[in-house]
């Protein structure tokens, strides 16, 4: 199988980001970074990984850390289930491999939120070993290179892949290749490419044939869902009414406003109002209406239209709890929530 390796390690060397988690490649450095760069930008993980290293510097700190803590260390970087395997995991590699990630493709395995591209990026980058690691970068890359048309979206397409990976993986640093790889589809093999300045060009029979935005082919296309929801903050005194997702849930272990559902944006106030005298029996007054906030998240663009109402008869409602303004700051929101609620703070 004929791939221009050493022209790829070159480049590599000559070019690649400087990293926090390339300084010190340690097992469990690896697993952060690799964990947090899933569905999200480079630069945006940088000051997460460095806080989160700060926090949990050690596996058995992370393991002992309350739940509420590390979800609230990941606040805002978006699909947290990914900070709760981390947890969970932690706690099992403390409880089985006293504290120490292991090296093995099984044992990895078995750690919860590590599937096999994680398993594939720690053998290879932690432990230098001979594996490889295959994400949406080098899936894009190598589709184009050997002019891959077959779905990427079906399982005989990414084992197909995987396989051609491991073909070419070579003898010498293959775990300098693998980064390499890795760093060529998150620079330049983008969706997009920038094909003028890449090291491969040559060789890749997508740009020999002139078609490389015709690859990765996928049949199947991820629907975003738009949605627009009408958010209350009620006040009584110095605290605010608000409510922590249950378990299981898309927004799990984080906290929120009480919200509604929406046809139209125009009917928002009206809507939140009877809602709350309604179905939370509190008498409110609306105060004032804060600016629209945006947000996405997995596979929906939401809009958020938020008003501040004072309440005139605090009782318990179901399901939420009365919180003092000054207790919110240490608590997780999700995202569009915890906008809402700083631009409470400067009103």
């Amino acid at each position: 199988m004929n791939f221009d390796s050493q022209r790829l390690k070159q480049w590599f060397e000559e070019e690649k980001r400087e990293l926090p988690w390339r300084d010190n490649p340690s097992p469990y450095a690896v697993w952060v970074s690799e964990i947090m760069l899933q569905q999200t930008q480079v630069a945006v993980v940088v000051p997460y990984f460095q806080r989160w290293m700060s926090l949990f510097p050690t596996i058995e700190a992370l393991a002992k850390a309350p739940l509420d803590v590390v979800i609230k260390c990941w606040e805002g970087l978006g699909y947290y289930a990914r900070a709760r395997a981390l947890h969970t995991g932690a706690q099992y590699v403390v409880d089985h491999f006293q504290g120490i990630l292991p090296s093995g493709n099984d044992e990895l395995r078995k750690i919860k939120g590590i599937g096999p591209y994680t398993v594939g990026a720690i053998r290879s980058f932690a432990f230098k070993q001979k594996a490889p690691a295959v994400d949406g970068n080098v899936m894009r890359v190598l589709s184009r290179y050997f002019l891959i048309s077959d779905d990427i979206g079906k399982s005989q397409t990414i084992k197909k892949i995987w396989e051609l990976a491991e073909a070419i993986l070579p003898d010498v640093e293959p775990w300098t290749f693998n980064e390499a790889l890795i760093e060529l589809g998150a620079t330049i093999c983008r969706r997009k490419p920038n094909c003028s300045i890449c090291p491969l060009k040559d060789s890749c029979q997508a740009y020999v044939e002139g078609n490389p935005t015709d690859f990765p082919y996928q049949s199947k296309k991820v629907k975003i869902e738009s949605l627009q929801r009408a958010v209350a903050i009620i006040s009584h005194t110095d605290r605010l009414l608000i409510r922590r997702e249950e378990k299981g849930k898309i927004m799990s272990d984080l906290h929120e406003f009480p919200y509604l559902e929406l046809t139209s944006p125009e009917l928002a106030i009206d809507a939140l109002e009877r809602h709350i005298q309604s179905s939370m029996g509190l008498q409110v007054s609306l105060q004032s209406v804060l600016d629209a906030v945006s947000h996405s998240f997995t596979r929906f663009n939401v809009q958020l239209f938020p008003a501040f109402f004072s309440c005139i008869n605090a009782c318990e409602v179901p399901g939420y709890q009365w919180m003092k303004i000054s207790d919110l700051e240490q608590l997780a929101f999700s995202s569009g929530h915890r906008r809402i609620f700083e631009k409470f703070l400067k009103k």
